[in-house]
């Protein structure tokens, strides 16, 4: 790891000042992630900037709305009485995520900036347009077991990135709608959750459309029923920490059997938390019953398309998403 400075700001605007300006500085919190790539080179900081003293570690309710502060730790979350009622979701998905040890440490900010886990990607001896653009992907003609299957419609996402969102919590934030809250040397702005992450296309080196400087505040999630039929799944080599090969995450809004609302998405199949508008419109006024979930994993995976190791995920979705669907909604 190189040298770096370490600097400790006084407020808010101090930290996006520093950030902003310098083009080396980064924010740290937790550092699960930063500091795994400083380790092996692929993140070189000049300067870090320490936010963790700062006021962003609040979970609280206002007005039908539900905000997590950037700085909230991962465990934190889970175990909020707040979140466990009304969003068991967002709680089944942190506690998928990662070991014990490290959801003490990690913060929901840091986890919406989490990096992808390609193989490729943290071992330098081979090209990556992720890590520096316009060098290649590697993964295109190596072992992509792990690697996309969706957002590769445009020529140009396919040829410059396959890798995924390694992220459980952002598939889950997906699902339920979430909005991001940031701050930067322009002032606050809102961004849904669906324009805050990227697909590749002409730069894959960026996960986010956050602008320099920018920093997280926090996540607002809309109180919706949407908590008694819910589910994550998640499909892994192992129950331990392991990243998903396959994830979804379900919520419905079940009236007498019909299905009155649907929010599906999907982890580990695209370069960002990968949502299934369409699946969710054939759900709506719709029985609750195996063959419609079958139906709307079909249609969802219209747009699929695998390379020579990640074929057997054009199987492995489309059941995962049906058994995503029956447990969420109470069918064994």
């Amino acid at each position: 790891m190189r040298p770096y400075q370490y600097y400790r700001p006084r407020n808010l605007k101090e930290a996006i000042d520093i950030v902003s300006s310098e083009e080396s500085a980064r924010f740290i919190a937790g550092g699960t992630n930063l500091v795994d790539l400083m380790k092996r080179g692929i993140a070189i900081p000049e300067k870090l900037v320490d936010i963790n003293h700062l006021p962003l570690k609040k979970i609280e309710q206002k007005a039908g709305i539900l905000r997590i502060g950037a700085l909230a730790l991962n465990s934190e979350v889970a175990e909020n009485k707040i979140v466990k009622a009304k969003y068991p979701l967002l709680v089944q998905a942190l506690n998928a995520g990662a070991s014990g040890q490290i959801r003490n440490m990690a913060t929901v900010g840091g986890n919406l900036l989490q990096r992808t886990r390609c193989t490729y990607f943290y071992d330098t001896a081979f090209a990556c347009n992720k890590r520096k653009n316009d060098t290649g992907c590697s993964a295109l003609g190596g072992i992509n077991n792990m690697h996309a299957i969706f957002g590769l419609n445009e020529k140009q996402n396919e040829d410059s990135c396959i890798a995924v969102n390694p992220s459980d919590l952002n598939v889950a934030l997906a699902a339920l709608d979430a909005v991001i809250l940031v701050m930067g040397m322009k002032g606050e702005r809102r961004i849904a959750f669906k324009d805050f992450h990227r697909l590749p296309g002409e730069r894959p080196d960026l996960d986010t459309n956050l602008e320099r400087g920018e920093l997280i505040l926090g996540v607002e999630l809309s109180m919706e029923n949407l908590s008694k039929h819910s589910h994550y799944l998640k499909v892994r080599d192992r129950a331990a920490y392991a990243f998903a090969i396959v994830s979804a995450a379900v919520a419905l809004d079940i009236d007498q059997g019909t299905i009155k609302a649907a929010r599906l998405a999907l982890g580990g199949v695209a370069h960002k938390p990968w949502r299934l508008y369409e699946g969710e419109k054939m759900l709506v006024g719709q029985p609750v019953s195996d063959s419609v979930f079958k139906q709307v994993a079909e249609i969802s995976m219209l747009d699929a398309r695998s390379f020579e190791h990640n074929a057997f995920k054009m199987k492995l979705v489309p059941n995962v998403i049906v058994e995503a669907l029956k447990i969420a909604a109470g069918r064994p």
